[in-house]
């Protein structure tokens, strides 16, 4: 792609890396047979080649953002699965981000719009604010039929995906030090996260339980925060920043304390932005080489079990779904692993068909986007059904809540499958099910 930019704008690091990532796309289309977007809605402007010439436009022209390019930039999932299907190496997930930084700084969104993402961005990164926040949810049920008008959607699908029920904060969930049962062989960090401990604070306890039994020291450090990834994704750059400069500094004192092995993701999606610190924080002279330090310890547990010495298991006659995340598969490139994993425990895995399309969740898309959410989440629970399976495993809290709303097949996180399987006590969301 040809590009016209001044030598002033391009003294700019952000818009030269951005001029960088567009001059890469030689306009082949490939990405638009897998977005999910364009899948869906059929609209070149809805695709990651139609996206592209909007933020080529905006930022060679050093213009604001205007309504037509932040409606299809706010339609895009940042699923990525246009970067692993890319030819050229076109790095959209840089691009796009860059572009909603800009959005953020030159847009002045309808009132109700700015007040919805600020709300996101006050209570979702915040544990407690979260926990109380789904407890008031309860409170506004009764209205849900009321607030699905256009402007109120968002909070309309804020309550429907609140549970009902909110399960107990666990032991595990705490700051401190987890150590070895067996002679110890590893030392880890692991990310509490901010949504997950409140939605299902069992993940993160099975990981503890599971890498404890095999001769690794866990320890979840105080001080950490939110990865990020949330307020990242809306564009607001210097609250993610801070973020991820918070958690630097946490990690980085255990790496120079007792020192780590790695550092421990649940959740893909932090995974994906904390893999990514060494390049958000590479203007920063005081963090980037840190940062770079902790991207490079960084693991999905899937990633990092695979790396252990694990024993096979005979078959146990439960057949599970996989649900690839597409923070997992095109944010990370980890496909194997969970697959190999669930199958070296016992587990019959099946694929379902149109894996690499996102399942609608996408941080706090299912929330702004109801209605393109709804329609990829219809798409993928058919999917899953269809495989016949069990059991439905997955590596990020988002796809589990989102997927959750539309089956009744029990969808749980890998690792607390591989903690079962591997000694620990069978998922409370199995139980009463005909299961080995």
């Amino acid at each position: 792609m040809q590009t016209n930019f001044t030598p002033a704008q391009l003294a700019d690091p952000d818009v030269a890396e951005s001029e960088k990532i567009l001059r890469k796309c030689v306009h082949c289309g490939f990405c638009t047979a897998t977005c999910p977007t364009y899948v869906t809605l059929g609209n070149e402007l809805d695709s990651p080649r139609g996206r592209i010439y909007l933020i080529k436009d905006m930022l060679e022209n050093g213009r604001p953002a205007d309504a037509e390019v932040v409606t299809h930039i706010d339609r895009c999932l940042s699923c990525l699965a246009c970067v692993t299907t890319c030819p050229s190496g076109v790095d959209y997930m840089h691009l796009v981000d860059h572009a909603r930084a800009h959005i953020e700084k030159t847009y002045k969104r309808p009132l109700v719009n700015r007040l919805t993402r600020a709300l996101l961005a006050a209570v979702l990164p915040y544990p407690g604010r979260f926990r109380l926040a789904l407890h008031l949810a309860r409170l506004g049920r009764p209205f849900a039929g009321l607030m699905r008008g256009a402007a109120l959607k968002p909070f309309a699908a804020m309550l429907a995906l609140a549970p009902r029920r909110l399960p107990a904060a666990s032991d595990l969930s705490k700051p401190g030090t987890y150590r070895a049962e067996a002679d110890r062989r590893g030392r880890v960090a692991i990310l509490a996260g901010c949504a997950q401990p409140v939605l299902d604070p069992g993940i993160n306890a099975a990981a503890i339980r599971l890498l404890t039994r095999l001769g690794i020291e866990v320890v979840a450090p105080k001080g950490e925060v939110c990865c990020g990834s949330l307020v990242h994704h809306m564009g607001r750059a210097e609250q993610a920043l801070e973020s991820a400069r918070a958690n630097v500094d946490v990690w980085t004192r255990e790496i120079e304390g007792q020192g780590l092995d790695a550092i421990i993701i649940t959740a893909s999606g932090c995974g994906t932005t904390i893999k990514d610190y060494g390049h958000m924080l590479r203007l920063d002279p005081a963090y980037a080489a840190k940062a770079a330090r902790v991207s490079a310890l960084a693991k999905d547990i899937t990633e990092y079990l695979a790396t252990l010495d694990l024993p096979a298991h005979m078959p146990r006659g439960i057949t599970v779904a996989y649900h690839s995340a597409c923070s997992m598969q095109h944010g990370q490139r980890i496909t194997l692993a969970p697959k190999s994993l669930l199958n070296a425990a016992g587990f019959t895995v099946r694929d379902p068909a149109e894996g690499h399309l996102c399942c609608g969740s996408a941080g706090t898309y299912n929330i702004m986007q109801p209605e393109i959410s709804a329609a990829l989440k219809a798409r993928k629970v058919k999917n899953i059904e269809a495989t016949k399976a069990d059991i439905i495993a997955t590596g990020n809290i988002g796809c589990i809540t989102q997927i959750a709303t539309g089956t009744a097949i029990p969808i749980l996180h890998t690792v607390e499958l591989l903690d079962w399987a591997y000694g620990g006590a069978m998922p409370e969301k199995l139980t009463g099910l005909p299961l080995g």
